[in-house]
């Protein structure tokens, strides 16, 4: 586990609210952050998903898929072979 120290500069009135609201808690702030860092993750996900989308790849047949997937089993066979 890391140990970080934050120094906010808050108006009074969000650092009392905060305060009062249990916010500024170890334990508050570091699910704020996971809520955050998810968030971001989502938004990149769908940011990827979005060009993607615009690249306008064709799609692949069930077939084109197998293939695929036999390949890099295969591949992956071969690498554990000594």
């Amino acid at each position: 586990m890391t140990t970080v120290q934050l120094i906010l500069n808050i108006p009074d009135s969000l650092a009392q609210a905060a305060q009062q609201a249990g916010l500024l808690k170890p334990e508050a702030i570091e699910h704020l952050l996971r809520e955050a860092v998810r968030h971001q993750d989502i938004d990149a996900f769908f940011a990827a998903a979005g060009q993607l989308a615009a690249a306008d790849i064709p799609s692949m047949s069930l077939e084109e898929i197998q293939a695929e997937v036999n390949a890099v089993r295969a591949a992956r066979k071969a690498d554990r072979r000594p």
